[in-house]
């Protein structure tokens, strides 16, 4: 190099990517309680972000027994399929104590009782099962379309998105049509049972118990009902299902099961197709797409099922000490998996924010989402769900030309657990 040559420049460093400051309203993460609450905001994703940088896990304390957050989606997943971490009842280990909420059997089982459990479901609640109620859905949501293209300004939530799932469920238990509206009641008080319970108030605690009383009583009568006039209906076939040794559901276990069909069969399906409404109607292109190509309507409600899901928060325990991750957990110790931040973590997702109705497409593959979960307790219901959502989404299509929703009348329901909007005014044009 001669002196009048300039040295060469260094190299510059490429300018940092400007990281999206979340607008939380003025919310600041302020330990575990503040995360879980989130899921009563209207749109609590930001707030996660928030809580999302704080850490993968991120420990305290509910009701004076230790908990660990789980923010991240690899994180998240890994524990769901970790054979150490479970509910944690039957060996006297699960941090929630003892269970109060009616859900146990199949839900809050660990192997081999889970094992057993689902496996005797199983030969009831077929893939064949699910598949012969594809003309009812229909069937139904073209009923209540019509009466909702009448009126034209409806609420989604009363006149669509609650009825059909409620009178599908209803159908496949084989209870009578008179009967529908009690199960949407008990339905709404147990599900908000799910929440901790240091979060419920004493009103609360005391609906989900009376719906606990009143739903087992029905069902007691039904089951007997059943087992001397069997019909054609899921009720029937569990009752008579028996495995080759002659091992059967106990009456104690059909009745926690049938509330967990109540519960998680009918109410994710009413959040998730509320979801569904307003997410498409928030991203007219993708609203425009489904109506021009319906194939892509599976997809759009796996990205629903992402981008706002129906269950916020997956609870389980440490069974014996184990690492995640490098993360150090001790027995007892309660996990909860906020799936709303898994779901939205950019370490899986490109542009996790972003409503992508091709992202689960075969040419843009995303990771598996945490809507159903993952792992031996992946959701029982998800193939119902996924062809509720299906079908609900193709009559409304359909039958409509535009779908305007009011968004500054949509309201959320207050619970953590779940999340689901309330109240849904849309104008629907045939």
């Amino acid at each position: 190099m001669t002196a009048s040559t300039p040295a060469p420049a260094p190299p510059t460093a490429p300018a940092p990517r400007a990281s999206v400051v979340p607008d939380t309203g003025g919310w600041e993460y302020s330990g575990v309680m503040s995360a879980l609450a989130l899921g009563r905001q209207p749109n609590p994703y930001p707030c996660y972000q928030v809580v999302r940088e704080r850490g993968v896990f991120l420990p305290g304390e509910i009701a004076g027994g230790r908990v660990t957050l789980v923010t991240g989606h690899a994180q998240a997943s890994a524990a769901l399929a970790h054979p150490g971490v479970g509910h944690g009842y039957r060996d006297g280990v699960s941090y929630r104590g003892t269970m109060e909420d009616g859900l146990g059997s199949l839900l809050r089982a660990d192997p081999p009782d889970h094992g057993r459990l689902r496996r005797l479901v199983g030969r009831a609640f077929t893939p064949g099962v699910v598949a012969a109620l594809a003309p009812g859905i229909t069937e139904t949501a073209d009923d209540l379309l019509d009466e909702a293209l009448a009126q034209g300004e409806v609420d989604a939530v009363t006149a669509f998105t609650r009825p059909l799932p409620l009178r599908v469920m209803c159908r496949l238990l084989g209870v009578p049509d008179v009967d529908e509206p009690l199960f949407g009641e008990w339905a709404d008080a147990l599900a908000r049972g799910l929440d901790p319970r240091p979060t419920l108030s004493e009103q609360e605690n005391a609906a989900r118990q009376s719906a606990t009383v009143g739903f087992e009583a029905y069902f007691r009568g039904l089951l007997a009902d059943r087992r001397a006039h069997p019909r054609a209906d899921l009720l029937s076939s569990l009752v008579a299902i028996h495995d080759e040794d002659g091992d059967a559901l106990t009456e104690t276990e059909l009745l926690e099961l049938c509330t967990l069909l109540l519960v998680a069969g009918y109410e994710t399906t009413v959040n998730l197709l509320g979801a569904s409404i307003l997410a498409l109607a928030d991203h007219p292109a993708a609203l425009a797409a489904l109506r021009a190509d319906p194939t892509l309507i599976g997809p759009a409600v796996e990205e629903v099922l992402r981008y706002d899901p129906p269950v916020q928060i997956i609870g389980r325990t440490i069974l014996a000490d184990l690492a995640i991750d490098g993360h150090e957990l001790t027995q007892g110790e309660g996990l909860l998996m906020l799936v709303g931040a898994a779901n939205r973590d950019p370490a899986a997702y490109d542009e996790p924010d972003t409503f992508r109705i091709d992202r689960f497409t075969g040419t843009g593959r995303a990771r598996r989402h945490l809507g159903f979960g993952i792992g031996i307790h992946y959701c029982l219901g998800a193939p119902l769900a996924r062809i509720e959502a299906d079908l609900a989404l193709r009559a409304l299509l359909r039958r409509t030309s535009a779908i305007t929703v009011a968004r500054d009348q949509v309201t959320f329901r207050s619970q953590i657990v779940v999340r689901g909007v309330r109240t849904l005014p849309v104008r629907l044009t045939a």
